[in-house]
């Protein structure tokens, strides 16, 4: 299973921010090639950059609708490249192509669902724009164990005493959430980081590095 990161921006990152070093799209991923996580509005752009179309994606999933991770416009150019949406509902496992996808609610300030997306051989846990995982998902990726990859939410960095721990992660959130977690995934990775609480790519890689901690940045692809 591959993992190509489209974007890694949290909700602050717009379009006019574009020219700024390190600029990061909204977040989605797809993953080997055709499914789809979010269709938000930077979409198009950057499948474009990485070399490939709308039509090369099969499958869509959603997180949730805020407007950084669901575009109808995005959408509906994605549906007529031939994509299918594919609705999904905590506690009921969706089945599609070679995937078998287990939505789990997420902690947001609205309705979220973070997913457990397996090939048959490989599981991704992907969890954006939510807070501290809620007990439900740690007791789901416990029993889909070993996880092989984990994508965890940094909006926040390094900040503290922020009212949007509520509903979104700090490092040291993730740090904490990670030394949990170590025993049923194999390997972690941040992103969904916001504009206005991190300093460069550069910085937080190797802030992240010595915790074992890959920060995912736009067009970075992994195989797990």
């Amino acid at each position: 299973m591959k993992i190509l990161f489209l974007g890694t921006g949290a909700a602050d990152w717009k379009s006019e921010h574009r020219e700024d070093s390190g600029y990061r799209r909204y977040s989605s991923a797809l993953v080997d090639g055709t499914l789809l996580i979010d269709p938000g509005p930077h979409v198009p752009e950057a499948l474009e950059r990485a070399g490939l179309s709308l039509g090369d994606v099969k499958y869509i999933l959603n997180t949730h609708r805020h407007g950084d991770h669901y575009n109808k416009a995005t959408l509906e150019a994605l549906l007529a490249a031939g994509a299918s949406f594919v609705e999904t509902q905590v506690g009921e496992v969706a089945q599609f192509g070679k995937y078998t996808v287990t939505p789990l609610r997420g902690n947001h300030s609205v309705e979220v669902q973070h997913f457990l997306i397996s090939d048959g051989e490989r599981t991704l846990f992907y969890g954006l724009d939510a807070a501290w995982l809620l007990y439900g998902e740690f007791q789901a990726i416990k029993a889909a164990a070993p996880v092989d990859y984990a994508v965890l939410d940094a909006t926040l960095g390094f900040i503290d005493g922020d009212y949007r721990a509520f509903e979104h992660n700090n490092l040291y959130m993730v740090l904490q959430q990670k030394s949990v977690l170590a025993p049923h995934v194999k390997r972690f990775c941040i992103s969904h980081m916001a504009r206005k609480f991190h300093l460069t790519h550069e910085w937080l890689t190797a802030q992240m590095a010595p915790h074992g901690i890959e920060v995912a940045f736009d067009g970075y692809e992994t195989e797990i």
